[in-house]
């Protein structure tokens, strides 16, 4: 009988180890995500399965092209995810299709078609001391911070970095972030 509590005991400690250290990973290291729509192709698909990184931000900035997730400020245990185009103290506008920051236009290939509605970037926005201008790769087909429920993200509102994709398995591997 001794025998069977010391065994069932030692499960119970086991289980309770495996359970914190998921919690654990899950709140600060990694978190699965799935890509909902099409304003990320083609870099990201409908339907893929990401892991996304929730601890390198703790030690550096966000930069530009990263992949990022954030939530939804309109709709509960939503996300999305964009590129970051535009950083903290920096002018953002689109001019004829074409992204301009601090006046120069920005030359980058994630985006492979004139912008057609500038949205809310029609007009200068500077951003502030955490404020982040993002974009989709499909770009006339984004709900991002051209538009006024998305808007600027802040610094805070970053959940993480997309890092692997993990499904569909002829895509596994490390995202690319240029």
């Amino acid at each position: 009988m001794k025998g069977i509590i010391k065994e069932l005991l030692g499960w119970i400690v086991f289980i309770f180890i495996v359970v914190a250290a998921s919690y654990l990973v899950i709140t600060y290291v990694g978190q699965r995500t799935e890509v909902s729509g099409s304003s990320m192709e083609t870099t990201l698909s409908d339907g893929d399965q990401l892991i996304v990184d929730k601890i390198s931000y703790r030690f550096r900035e966000p930069s530009r092209y990263d992949i990022v997730v954030f939530p939804y400020r309109y709709e509960e245990n939503t996300y999305y995810i964009k590129r970051i185009i535009g950083l903290p103290g920096e002018t953002v506008q689109i001019v004829d299709g074409v992204v301009w920051i601090n006046g120069q236009p920005l030359h980058e290939h994630y985006g492979n078609e004139v912008i057609e509605d500038p949205g809310l970037a029609a007009d200068p926005i500077t951003l502030g001391d955490d404020e982040y201008f993002v974009l989709g790769d499909n770009r006339n087909n984004s709900q991002d911070s051209r538009a006024a429920n998305v808007g600027l993200i802040h610094r805070n509102e970053l959940l993480g970095r997309a890092w692997v994709r993990i499904w569909p398995f002829s895509e596994f591997g490390v995202i690319k972030h240029e």
